[in-house]
């Protein structure tokens, strides 16, 4: 016969340690489902397509407008024509009858409609000079690392129909200087053009 003193003892024991090993099994299926919540299985297509095909439509908006940066301003009035051209991304230079911008950047204020004389150095605009020497060290170092946009030496000059053709000349000849001997004169195309 056995002894009841022992099967008494060993009875409570392995209900002890099958109850252990059951929570320490349940607590590591609680802890794997925890970190499986946080993972993403699969991703899903259809959300990752809607916001690539916006997107997209974002981009062929934003490329389809005028590559030409116009600032609208009530000094400049540009004059009209019947061109059918489209205007291109270029360095822009803009001549109100106060000031001379390239860019959206101040780079000269006229002084009477008119060069400041201590600006000038013969028909070099020295203000000018300088900022289009940034501006063409910029496209050259863009140029030389993509080929892709190469530089090529244009100037968009947006003026006031009032503006003397002299002022223009001289504007011209300090682009020159810099590398800028192909230009376009931004107009205003006709209505019903």
């Amino acid at each position: 016969m056995a002894d009841p003193t022992t099967s008494a003892v060993d009875t409570p024991d392995a209900e002890a340690v099958a109850r252990l090993s059951y929570r320490r099994a349940l607590a590591r299926k609680k802890r794997k489902e925890r970190e499986a919540a946080g993972e993403i299985k699969e991703l899903n297509i259809t959300a990752m397509m809607d916001m690539m095909t916006i997107l997209l439509v974002f981009l062929l908006k934003s490329f389809a407008s005028s590559s030409a940066a116009v600032t609208a301003s009530e000094d400049v009035r540009p004059p009209v024509s019947s061109t059918r051209a489209t205007p291109k991304d270029t360095v822009a230079v803009t001549i109100t009858p106060r000031n001379v911008l390239v860019g959206e950047r101040e780079v000269l204020r006229l002084q009477n409609g008119q060069f400041p004389a201590d600006k000038l150095q013969g028909r070099l605009v020295l203000p000018l000079d300088a900022q289009l020497k940034k501006e063409v060290e910029k496209l050259k170092y863009i140029a030389a690392r993509n080929p892709s946009a190469p530089f090529s030496g244009e100037l968009s000059v947006i003026a006031d129909k009032k503006i003397p053709y002299d002022m223009l000349l001289t504007v011209l000849y300090t682009a020159g200087q810099n590398e800028l001997e192909n230009y376009r004169f931004v107009v205003l195309q006709k209505e019903g053009e």
